[in-house]
Order: structure tokens, then C-alpha cells, then sequence
């Protein structure tokens, strides 16, 4: 195990070797007389620890301090502080220029032992936390490319039928999802969820749900059997999160949609006849908390120019300075202003008008994912 390196900064030789004497035999001892002279031996070797005069002519301790603080390579190295000077002020001016202990002279050899031994110790720490930090960093990375890679890379293109999406998650990691089955040219189901809580087991949770939802082709057309079906892949494999869920299928052959929810904000319908804006909800409970849980869908006709607007509660639930909530007026008169727009245009616009409101520029400081989905009949 190597020994640590302290380098001692004194302009008088008899005080060098008293440390030296009494450090040596635990520590790798550097000296330098001079201010200049240390900051020079650092740029080839940067110690473990600094023991500095104070008082040193040419360029004082204090100096000294300041321009490791200010450099990179060395800002992260403690200086402790020996002087024999004894006023309040001093040992303030010490700490101000960023040292992390100061000891009057005559020390101790006890005394001054344990404050270095204390100090590269929390060093050690500090530096042993800074590389957790740049692991767990990484990995959630990783682990956020994973969790994007489960979106739809792209939205489906069909006859008949525009969609368009925004996702902003609050962290790193999210736990909102959506996801699509497309059965033909003329039909497709949309799937938008919502796992409780962030960070990595919700982001697992939403790969949990995309894996089931493959496998739930066959069920395309009814909301409350895809639903159902998903409620059993999840019940009891996790304990501290829920899901809520809606899915809607389009028939664009049939012009007809069907509706299931599972504790989710209901689906905003926008008639082109007459133009108003009516939330659609027919909600179950929520998945994975209960084994038998059961749901059931609406059917409503669809006509060319009809909107459809799917959210998490990240987008209904968000606050204003003033703590009001954006909630269904928001969006209902975002809706009738927005309406003669591409779907993608509206969903930027909604966006806007959400960063708006929350007065969180580009979704910084959400208090929650943010997901919708827009989905416009044409003729």
C-alpha cells in the first residue's frame, strides 16, 4: 500500500525537519521552501495533503492557497494551515482562503497526526463518493438509451389518420410509456401508461409493458381484454409501484374508435361537428395492484376532422408559480385555438403553451413525465 504523499511548505529549514521527523515514518514527505517553489513541485506531483506557513516571503500562504483553489488539478487537494500568528481574523482569513484546518505553532505531534489523518480520510471519502458518482452516472445513461429505445422510434403513417407524440421525461429516467399496435392499413391501437414513480425500476417496469403489449396483437380491437391481459403479465411483480393506462382503437374502415381506461386522465375527443371538447372516460382500476381486476370500453363513431388527445397525469396535474393546475380548461382551450393544425404542430404548440404555464423552459424542473399523444381524423 503506498504511502501518502504530503508535501511540507515552510521557508525555514528547522521547522521541515521537525515535521519530517515526526511525519516520515508514515508519510511520503515532499518539502519546499517557497511558495513558488511548491506550486511549481505540484504541477509534476500533486500531493495527497498540503502543510503550509502562513507567513513565507514572496508569496505568503495565503497566496499559496488561493492559487491551488484556483487550479483544477490541485483545487481538490486540503491545505492545512501552520502558523504561529493567533488572532480570530487570521484563522478566518485561513478558511476563507479555502484551507480545511488550521494549526498554531508549537503543535503536537499527536495533535497534528490526527488532523492530517482526519483530512485524508475525508478525502478518501469524498473521492470514493465522486467515483460512485461517475458509475451511477453512467449507468443511468445506459440505462435512459435503453429506456428511449423502447419508445416508438417512429409514429405510424396511415390513410385516413395523422399521430403525433411528445415525451419529456422529469429525470433521467421516466416512467411514462406509449406504444402502438398497428393491425393493418386501417386500424391501430394506442397504448399510453403511466408507472408511478422514476428512476430505473419504472423505466423496467415500461419494458415490462411494451414486451406484453407484443403479445397482445390478437386483441387489438378490444380495449378492455388488452387491458385485462396487461393487468395479469404485471400483477405481483412489483410491490411498491402501480400503472395507470388507457388504450384506444381506431377503425378507420368502420370510423368507429374504442375506449378503456385503468385509473387513467380521461381521453379528450374533439368533434369537428359543433367543436366541442368532451373527456371520455371509462375507467378500471389500476394495473398490477389487483389479480382480478376488470374493465370495460366505450365505442364512439369518428368523422374527418375529429381530434383525439391521450396524456399522462404529468400534463393535467402540472402547477403554475401560483399552484393552480393546468388541467382540463388549459387543455380544452388549447384545443379549440390549435385545432387547424398539422397533429404535429398541435402537439408542439401544446407543448409550448405547457412550458408556458409551468414556467419550466424546456421541461426543466417538472415535477413529473410529461407524455400526450395526438391523434387527427382526416377524410
Amino acid at each position: 500500500m503506498r504511502k501518502k504523499v504530503l508535501l511540507l511548505v515552510d521557508d525555514t529549514p528547522a521547522n521541515l525537519r521537525l515535521a519530517d521527523a515526526m511525519l516520515g515514518d508514515t508519510y511520503d514527505i515532499r518539502t519546499a521552501t517557497s511558495g513558488k517553489m511548491a506550486l511549481e513541485m505540484m504541477k509534476i506531483v500533486v500531493p495527497d495533503l498540503v502543510l503550509l506557513d502562513v507567513m513565507m516571503p514572496g508569496m505568503n500562504g495565503y497566496e499559496v492557497c488561493n492559487a491551488l483553489k484556483a487550479d483544477p488539478a490541485t483545487r481538490d487537494t486540503p491545505v492545512i494551515f501552520l502558523t504561529g500568528q493567533t488572532e480570530v481574523t487570521e484563522e478566518q482569513r485561513g478558511f476563507e482562503a479555502g484551507a480545511v484546518d488550521y494549526i498554531q505553532k508549537p503543535f503536537s505531534e499527536a495533535i497534528i497526526r490526527a488532523r492530517i489523518e482526519t483530512h485524508l480520510t475525508l478525502k478518501d471519502a469524498r473521492e470514493q463518493l465522486a467515483l460512485q458518482l461517475a458509475i451511477l452516472k453512467a449507468d443511468l445513461e445506459t440505462a435512459r438509451n435503453v429506456q428511449l429505445s423502447i419508445l416508438p422510434q417512429e409514429i405510424p403513417r396511415m390513410d385516413g389518420l395523422e399521430i403525433a407524440a411528445r415525451y419529456v421525461p422529469m429525470k433521467a429516467l421516466g416512467g411514462d410509456f406509449y406504444d402502438f399496435i398497428v393491425v393493418d392499413e386501417k386500424r391501430i391501437g394506442v397504448l399510453i401508461a403511466d408507472v408511478s414513480g422514476h428512476g430505473t425500476s419504472a423505466a423496467l417496469i415500461a419494458s415490462m409493458l411494451k414486451v406484453s403489449l407484443a403479445e397482445q396483437t390478437d386483441y387489438a380491437a378490444e380495449p378492455s381484454k388488452i387491458l385485462s391481459r396487461l393487468n395479469q403479465t404485471l400483477f405481483g411483480k412489483f410491490r411498491h409501484h402501480h400503472v395507470t393506462a388507457a388504450y384506444v382503437f381506431l377503425d378507420m374502415e368502420k370510423k368507429i374508435l374504442k375506449y378503456a381506461g385503468a385509473a387513467h386522465p380521461a381521453l379528450l375527443f374533439r368533434e369537428a361537428a359543433g367543436g366541442n371538447v368532451r373527456e371520455v372516460l371509462e375507467n378500471g382500476l389500476m394495473l398490477s395492484s389487483f389479480r382480478e381486476a376488470s374493465y370495460h370500453q366505450v365505442e364512439l363513431p369518428v368523422a374527418a376532422g375529429d381530434w383525439l388527445l391521450l396524456l399522462t397525469d404529468g400534463v393535467s396535474e402540472a402547477k403554475n408559480p401560483s399552484e393552480e393546475y393546468f388541467g382540463a380548461g388549459a387543455l380544452q382551450r388549447i384545443f379549440k385555438e390549435h385545432h387547424a393544425t398539422s397533429a404535429d404542430q398541435f402537439t408542439a404548440q401544446l407543448l409550448d403553451e405547457f412550458y408556458r404555464w409551468t414556467a419550466a423552459p424546456g421541461g426543466s424542473e417538472l415535477e413529473d413525465d410529461v407524455t400526450f399523444l395526438a391523434l387527427h381524423v382526416h377524410g
